[in-house]
């Protein structure tokens, strides 16, 4: 299934657009082009287009403007390096797991080496007192 979605800035953008055009094609013919010559031509083209282009954007019947196409062909899935038992719980806070899941969750950062034995017990004890 494909959808052709148009993004068409608003009004109020564009009046932004044309205002702060308007004051750099001001800066280009009184300021740049006395000074740069040359290179203050090619500003003050190019503060005009740009003020040209707000404008038809903002106030023009036809657009040309920007377009996003999206395609939606169904559900991908992303398939990640690891582990099943971290694909299960790498999102999921603790406490929003069952006990059983937290326990077994405790099994496997142990298994892991990341947890000293020591600390496993103390926390395996903090899962089981709050049942």
């Amino acid at each position: 299934m494909k959808k052709r979605v148009t993004y068409r800035p608003g009004k109020a953008q564009g009046v932004f657009g044309i205002v702060w055009g308007g004051i750099f094609i001001l800066i280009g013919l009184f300021v740049v082009i006395p000074i740069f010559g040359a290179f203050g031509v090619l500003w003050t083209l190019a503060a005009i287009a740009i003020t040209v282009m707000n404008g038809f954007q903002a106030f023009g019947k036809k657009y040309a403007g920007p377009e996003i196409h999206i395609e939606e062909d169904g559900p991908t899935q992303v398939e990640a390096p690891f582990s099943p038992a971290a694909q299960a719980h790498d999102h999921i806070p603790s406490t929003a797991l069952s006990t059983q899941k937290r326990l077994e969750q405790l099994e496997t950062l142990k298994g892991a080496g990341l947890l000293t034995d020591q600390e496993y017990k103390q926390k395996r004890q903090e899962i089981l007192r709050d049942l």
